[in-house]
């Protein structure tokens, strides 16, 4: 863990907190980089929509 200062407004945290109903300033705070940092990596997967062809046959891998 690294101990960290941090100049936020009040009202925003607030929010946060309650739509994502959570009880601490540090939980808000780390959802709230987790999200970004999940949202970043589907956004760079996006990037691939279409290009990667996966011949599969799915009857086939189901043993159908």
């Amino acid at each position: 863990m690294m101990r960290t200062t941090l100049d936020l407004p009040e009202e925003l945290v607030q929010e946060a907190m309650e739509v994502a109903h959570v009880k601490t300033k540090t939980n808000v705070i780390i959802l709230a980089l987790t999200e970004l940092i999940r949202k970043s990596k589907i956004s760079d997967l996006k990037k691939f929509k279409g290009k990667v062809d996966l011949n599969i046959d799915l009857d086939l891998l189901r043993g159908r």
